[in-house]
């Protein structure tokens, strides 16, 4: 419990909401519903997920029970996805988990949150730079066009870069095209096993106890989390959604049971087309192979040399949406000056945080160069280490989010489902996920070299340093403290909406205290 903030902060806070609406009108809130879930689902990025993850899983972990683990991962994302739609609808603003954060666990915890977010976000990034450019390099190649994979991947930055500079609506265009291609040429084959195979090609045994509690099931678990970086993204686009209280929510909904009902589908598949008993050794001898395999067999060569491009397209998608993503926490960061201050502007035509991702672009550029010098591969060292980072740094933070839901409905009226047992489910879910990826880091990584191992660090260093930063404006700067996490954009959004979220001493009179 801490006291009312001095009159400084006050006044500071008083004064937020013009000065806020100065820098931001010029986000425009343009995106509906479904924008904002090809923008999410995209980051998933369903067919490298089932290309790269999928094979591995079989390969590592649950062998043919990788489909009811796919599941379980998703209906775990879906409890949390009950509660961070809730809390979404009942403050309908920007900022991800770090506005989030804030509302149930304080502004320290946030801020700590924030800065993990920040690395996380951008190391998934630049792991997708890495594999965008090594998959185009061998698919080029394989057609006659041989070019080094920093050609290649010079040309999606300028791409990436170009379109994150830019309106979202731009990017949530491309987006759709790429998702819609991807997800069409893995129905197309789900579809062409089950006409030849019929009900063999949904074998039962996928989801037998035997085949699912096995000793590798944890690894296959962690995969599964994996696969869904991404999805939880829809919260970023609060300040550009049309009506934030519900398209953010109803987009998050939808995507998680879109992205695991795709998952569980085309997985289970899978193993009806290569065989419950022959599903491990399988994809252990043609790992990221295993699908285009399939598509040749059972699509044609044709088939499966579009597989292999729309595999690149896929990669280009979930890099935008991810680099956009990475924008926005840079973006509202910047806002309340917990990172430079010149990252909180939007270009005055293009309405996108075009410094945030011009940063964001540079900072991706540096990485990729100096992976190059070193004469590192961009995929089994790039892409692989940092992906890993980042899946460990998101998976934390979708657990602290549901426990920030738990807080936040604490003392104030929710529903038993959505704002407590679902909230709970998915804290418990995603914490255990959280350990098996710190305890399966190497398999990840693909690497035990100690200097990828220690990288979890990082991730540490950057939440306690962050939330020891707050805690200190608390005490030194109590007006800039008072001001964080948009308790002044709440109080900016149509029709009021994010009131109920305001300490209880701004709307109750004095003698209320606040907790954050």
């Amino acid at each position: 419990m801490s006291p009312l903030p001095p009159p400084d902060a006050v006044s500071a806070a008083a004064d937020l909401p013009g000065r806020l609406a100065a820098r931001q009108g010029r986000l425009t809130r343009t995106l509906t519903t479904p924008k904002i879930v090809f923008i999410v689902v995209a980051a998933a990025a369903p067919l490298a997920a089932m290309v790269f993850t999928v094979p591995l899983s079989f390969a590592l972990g649950a062998g043919p029970g990788v489909p009811a683990l796919l599941l379980l991962a998703g209906l775990t994302l879906l409890c949390f996805s009950c509660g961070y739609a809730a809390i979404s609808r009942d403050i309908g603003q920007g900022g991800g988990f770090y506005g989030y954060i804030a509302r149930g666990l304080g502004r320290p915890v946030a801020v700590g949150a924030g800065m993990v977010a920040v690395v996380a976000y951008n190391a998934v990034a630049v792991s997708l730079l890495g594999a965008f450019g090594y998959f185009a390099q061998g698919v080029a190649a394989a057609h006659g066009l041989h070019l080094a994979w920093e050609v290649w991947a010079a040309l999606g930055l300028a791409a990436v870069g170009v379109l994150g500079y830019r309106h979202v609506e731009l990017s949530a265009r491309a987006l759709a095209a790429c998702m819609v291609g991807e997800i069409a040429i893995l129905l197309a084959l789900d579809v062409a096993v089950l006409v030849e195979h019929g009900p063999a090609a949904l074998p039962a045994v996928s989801f037998a106890p035997h085949q699912v509690l096995v000793p590798g099931a944890g690894v296959s678990v962690m995969f599964a989390f994996a696969s869904f970086i991404g999805f939880e993204s829809a919260a970023l686009y609060g300040e550009e959604a049309r009506d934030p209280g519900r398209s953010v929510p109803r987009a998050t909904l939808v995507a998680v049971l879109l992205v695991a009902s795709f998952y569980a589908l085309t997985s289970w598949v899978a193993v009806g087309a290569v065989g419950p008993d022959r599903v491990r050794t399988t994809a252990a001898a043609h790992l990221g192979d295993l699908f285009f395999v399939l598509g040749d067999r059972y699509l044609g060569g044709a088939a499966s040399t579009a597989m292999q491009l729309l595999l690149c397209t896929s990669l280009f998608a979930s890099w935008l949406a991810l680099h956009n993503a990475a924008n926005r926490y840079l973006l509202v960061l910047g806002r309340d000056r917990l990172l430079p201050g010149r990252l909180d502007a939007v270009h005055p035509r293009h309405h996108a945080p075009h410094r945030a991702s011009a940063v964001q672009t540079a900072l991706a550029a540096v990485v990729a160069t100096v992976f190059a010098v070193a004469g590192l591969d961009p995929y089994l060292n790039m892409s692989t280490t940092l992906l890993g980072l980042g899946t460990l740094g998101v998976i934390a933070l979708q657990a602290l989010a549901s426990i920030a839901v738990l807080g936040y409905y604490r003392r104030r009226p929710g529903h038993w489902w959505r704002t407590g047992l679902a909230p709970a489910l998915g804290a418990a879910g995603l914490l255990a996920a959280t350990v098996l990826v710190v305890c399966n880091f190497r398999v990840l990584t693909g690497t035990s070299n100690p200097l990828v191992t220690s990288l979890p660090w990082l991730l540490v260093v950057a939440g306690a340093g962050g939330s020891g930063y707050a805690l200190w404006l608390r005490a030194a700067r109590p007006g800039r403290y008072a001001s964080l996490a948009g308790l002044a954009a709440l109080r900016a959004l149509p029709g009021g909406r994010g009131a109920a979220a305001l300490p209880a001493q701004r709307r109750r009179g004095p003698s209320r205290r606040t907790t954050n």
